[in-house]
């Protein structure tokens, strides 16, 4: 038998011994097969990639397919995303024969057709699901697809980068938009936004503190408006003070003092967040005939029904209408009236998150991994995994962590 010291030596002289080296096992890559439709929904001219980042794509090893004219709302041409190296597709059921789809509106009936059972495909749009008809969720329920609404998808931070992005540009593009229509040119009463040395700032009341409000607010201050925010939650007021790095006016919203802020308007901003998906109507119609004729309001909430009565859906084409002497702006999508530059910021978040599937070896992996892409799905497989929309619609769903255990 060894003794101890004769034990020690023998370690000793094996821990010296070549070992084998620990490596991590990296994922297996996949290569996807992406589509990008033309859009057909009205109004829509954002596209969900750009050449540039297709470039990325195809380099990494990807293969992309594109409608033809699918960028021309965003004025990228055929020829850009060829040279970029996708290829060019004619027809709808061509491009969505691609294992990822990616899509700025939702599909549509039509479109669900042309999709495959047995191409186990994903699919990336927005949800908007007050639109939606009833057997929408089981058209694509049958296709047995991924399903994942980009509108719902998490960053690291817990922020929703899509919803953040969009909201950036409606805010600032809500105070672009209100300068348009107080000039003269726009048959307003010839008044500037902001303000100059010895001539009254226009006032602007802003209701709604959230990130279109944010940046509402700092394009209004930025033109030396004099502005005031309005909003039922107290944190969001004290953030928006906190982000914009000075003193606002702000309050809650009480009805008296809003209806007095309200009558020396120059612009209101309508930009209160959806609760449970629609938007809470804070200013009724007398509140409106008591304003200033010529006022102009810009109703960004109006996709979600507005926080004004007497708002109605307008459209790019035919955007204002005038009651009680107020020019209404009530279009919804705003962010598809700078359609390039919205295209860009989606660009941003779907390049980085479509090599992340493909370098995770495929969306389930991706799934599994990401916590805040799977906050996105509400389809697995042709399972709702969404509560909302499976009470919604009274069909059948399955909390997504429990299909990710069982697949």
């Amino acid at each position: 038998m060894k003794s101890s010291d004769d034990l020690l030596r023998s370690l000793a002289k094996t821990a010296f011994l070549p070992q084998e080296e620990m490596l991590e096992v990296a994922d297996k890559q996949s290569s996807l097969f992406i589509g990008i439709p033309k859009e057909s929904a009205i109004q829509e001219t954002r596209v969900p990639l750009v050449p540039d980042s297709v470039a990325v794509l195809v380099n990494n090893g990807h293969r992309v397919l594109v409608q033809s004219n699918a960028g021309t709302g965003a004025n990228f041409s055929d020829r850009d995303y060829s040279e970029a190296g996708a290829e060019i597709v004619h027809s709808t059921e061509d491009v969505f024969k691609a294992n990822v789809l990616l899509k700025v509106s939702p599909p549509t009936i039509e479109e669900i057709k042309f999709l495959n059972p047995s191409s186990k495909q994903i699919l990336f749009s927005a949800l908007q699901l007050p639109v939606q008809p009833r057997n929408f969720m089981q058209q694509l329920m049958a296709k047995k697809i991924t399903a994942i609404a980009f509108d719902y998808i998490k960053d690291g931070d817990g922020i929703y980068p899509i919803v953040r992005a969009m909201s950036e540009i409606a805010g600032t593009s809500s105070m672009l938009i209100a300068a348009e229509y107080l000039s003269n040119v726009r048959g307003g009463h010839g008044h500037m936004l902001g303000g100059i040395s010895g001539v009254k700032p226009t006032e602007v009341v802003i209701i709604g503190a959230g990130t279109v409000g944010e940046f509402a607010t700092r394009a209004a201050i930025g033109l030396g408006a004099s502005v005031r925010v309005f909003d039922n939650n107290i944190y969001k007021l004290r953030r928006l003070q906190n982000h914009v790095g000075q003193r606002l006016n702000t309050s809650v919203i009480q009805p008296k003092v809003l209806r007095k802020a309200l009558k020396n308007a120059d612009v209101v901003i309508g930009a209160l967040s959806a609760k449970d998906g629609k938007t809470p109507c804070v200013v009724p119609e007398d509140m409106v005939e008591e304003m200033k004729a010529g006022t102009v309001i810009v109703d960004v909430s109006i996709d979600s029904g507005g926080c004004f009565e007497t708002s109605q859906v307008t459209s790019h084409e035919n955007p204002v209408f005038e009651k009680h002497g107020v020019i209404h702006y009530c279009v919804p999508n705003i962010a598809s009236r700078v359609s390039r530059t919205a295209s860009y910021a989606l660009s941003n978040v779907f390049t980085p998150l479509v090599l992340d599937i493909g370098n995770n070896g495929g969306i389930e992996r991706m799934v599994k991994k990401d916590t805040g892409l799977r906050h996105g799905v509400y389809m697995y497989k042709g399972i709702i995994t969404n509560k909302i929309l499976g009470e919604t619609f009274n069909l059948p769903y399955k909390d997504i962590d429990l299909l990710m255990a069982a697949f």
